[in-house]
């Protein structure tokens, strides 16, 4: 199981571990068979539906005194698009590139289409002001 977070403590529990960090998020990689992990879920718990039981991210998050990611779409884009572009730069892609490789969605249409999402997200602000 994963967590994305803009902040974490300095020492995590023994079932989480930092995956990695990219931009200002950190990846958290959680065991989510450690008892200890099962025991905060179990005490976290609550019916979400009826005959449904499950554990909000928020709740577990601030648990363990992680500051979830922005749910903001405009952050999101903005790393997605500085991580194409470390994929561009990339010495292996430019390897894979050189030997043939032609993936469907190559780099460019893909930082094009976050910046159409942009561009959307923006005019939609515009009118729902």
């Amino acid at each position: 199981m994963k967590l994305y977070a803009k902040t974490i403590p300095k020492t995590l529990p023994d079932w989480a571990t930092t995956a990695r960090r990219s931009g200002n998020l950190f990846e958290i990689e959680i065991n989510a068979q450690h008892p200890d992990f099962q025991s905060l879920l179990e005490e976290l718990g609550t019916e979400i539906e009826p005959g449904t039981i499950g554990v909000k991210a928020k709740d577990l998050c601030s648990r363990l005194g992680f500051d979830l990611s922005n749910p903001n779409m405009h952050p999101l884009i903005e790393q997605a698009q500085t991580l194409i572009s470390e994929i561009a730069a990339n010495t292996n892609y430019k390897q894979l590139l050189e030997k043939g490789y032609q993936p469907d969605l190559n780099i460019a249409n893909a930082s094009t289409a976050l910046t159409y999402l942009q561009w959307e997200l923006d005019q939609n602000r515009e009118t729902s002001i």
